[in-house]
């Protein structure tokens, strides 16, 4: 009878991880919905003349605005971990900035023109910002350090983003066909708040440490951090009124930003006496891990730029009689995420400890990268609303297997190299590099010729060569890079 009454309670999981997981499931699925919703429909938006409830701007102006966009929302990042580590803790700032997403979504459905896309551009970037920061940190902080279930869990975690971006992109894309832009935006809003009321829910059951404040910063200093932020916010609002920073040089402007970030990062990082010697060397192994990342984001993130122009242009997108909206094609990779996801975790969880290890799969995933980018030389230059939608298919599978060997995975290695006191703000370095990679992308588009299809040749096949051949160097590097990473794989 002790026996019994001493039994310890089996641990409740789900899919045989923590139980708490799927508070950040839900949470970051709604997220998604938003986002990508609202993504799929934002450039087509942008570049729509006013006759179609757009704005008229200019195919490259537009996708380089789209680009900065993105890049802002991962540079935003950093401003999340930083509130997190130094101030308030993961736990909360998450919390907060859903809400600023919510909001986000509220100005670019009510309010006018670029004055909706404006406001609403910069809350959601900042609001997602520390939403994907803290978020992916508090997965982490689920599993003790070498639970072999860490790379699974994050991997059905990333399932629930691409749930999210599964749905959002359909659901804003029919309300935009229907109704109208707005519509679709405003869909975007309460899928956010369905979000919040499902995390308000279950963010009590979280662990404790999620909470914790990991190097608060001193009482002190907190007005000079206040200043440095007016100071900081006045210098771009200038910047901006003096025709220094313009939507044309946008996203030339985050790359230069997101690269100096990423550099003072790893060097504030690097030189902290708070550090130990093994987390100093894991820090130096996540160099090269950060440059295939920005790689991989530079090509991958082009769904939002040069693939929606050519849906938008050369896909034949006529099923049986019935005009498919373009923005629909944002969520076929999401589907073979949702399809390979659970295969690709169940996976890494049957090789356990003989699984590739973390420079391997993101060796392979930067290759694979390359490869889809040649595979659009067979569709390049079709001629106006001809290329078969099976192709773009097909092609976006590819994006998939690339995305499941290194998007997943440097999330979770992220959390795995990360020094103690910098456990956040890792995450948010490893998002920098997503920041960059996504400002590129857009800086790049503005190199597709939308206007003369046929000329596009080397822009696939450049990209994806140089894809190719950085991939190639990660693998050649990679006994070096786990020697580094100090027993982590």
């Amino acid at each position: 009878m002790s026996t019994t009454a001493n039994a310890v309670k089996p641990e409740k999981t789900f899919f045989g991880q923590p139980r708490q997981l799927t508070t950040i499931f839900g949470v970051e699925m709604w997220e998604r919905f938003s986002f990508y919703g609202m993504q799929g429909i934002l450039l087509l938006y942008m570049f729509y003349p006013i006759a179609k409830g757009g704005l008229g701007i200019d195919v490259k102006v537009a996708t380089g605005i789209v680009g900065a966009y993105g890049g802002g929302v991962y540079l935003a990042t950093i401003l999340g971990a930083w509130l997190a580590d130094r101030l308030f803790g993961s736990e909360r700032v998450l919390f907060y900035a859903a809400v600023m997403v919510m909001f986000g979504h509220v100005a670019l459905a009510v309010l006018p023109a670029y004055v909706g896309l404006t406001v609403g551009l910069i809350l959601i970037a900042i609001g997602a910002g520390g939403v994907k920061a803290n978020a992916t940190s508090i997965v982490g902080q689920l599993y003790a350090p070498g639970d072999v279930r860490r790379d699974a869990g994050f991997s059905l975690y990333y399932l629930g983003i691409n749930l999210g971006a599964f749905i959002g992109p359909l659901a804003t894309g029919f309300l935009q066909t229907t109704y109208g832009f707005h519509w679709g935006f405003g869909l975007a809003a309460v899928g956010m708040a369905a979000g919040l009321i499902q995390y308000s829910i279950g963010r009590r059951k979280l662990p404790p440490q999620t909470r914790v404040v990991p190097n608060p910063l001193p009482s002190n200093k907190k007005w000079l951090v206040w200043a440095l932020g007016a100071a900081g916010l006045a210098l771009v609002v200038l910047l901006v009124l003096s025709g220094v920073i313009t939507s044309g040089n946008l996203a030339t402007v985050i790359i230069i930003v997101t690269a100096a970030a990423a550099i003072a990062y790893f060097v504030v990082i690097l030189g902290s006496k708070l550090i130990t010697p093994i987390e100093r060397n894991r820090v130096l192994a996540f160099i090269p891990l950060f440059i295939a990342c920005a790689a991989f984001w530079s090509l991958y993130q082009q769904q939002f730029t040069v693939v929606t122009v050519f849906a938008n242009d050369q896909l034949n997108l006529n099923i049986f009689g019935w005009d498919m909206p373009v923005s629909w094609v944002q969520s076929i990779n999401p589907v073979f995420i949702l399809a390979l996801s659970g295969a690709f975790a169940a996976l890494w969880t049957k090789w356990g400890t003989k699984q590739p290890s973390t420079p391997v799969k993101m060796g392979l995933g930067t290759i694979v990268m390359g490869i889809a980018f040649l595979l659009f030389i067979t569709v390049y230059n079709a001629a106006p609303h001809t290329a078969p939608l099976l192709a773009l298919v097909a092609i976006l599978f590819v994006f998939t297997i690339a995305e499941l060997l290194i998007s997943p995975v440097s999330l979770s290695v992220s959390t795995k190299l990360a020094p103690t006191v910098f456990r956040t703000q890792m995450v948010a370095l490893l998002f920098l590099s997503k920041a960059l990679g996504t400002a590129m992308s857009g800086q790049l588009a503005g190199l597709y010729d939308e206007k003369h299809p046929e000329m596009n040749f080397d822009y696939f096949a450049y990209s994806g060569l140089a894809a190719i051949g950085l991939g190639i160097v990660l693998l050649l590097i990679r006994k070096w890079v786990l020697k580094l990473m100090e027993g982590v794989r």
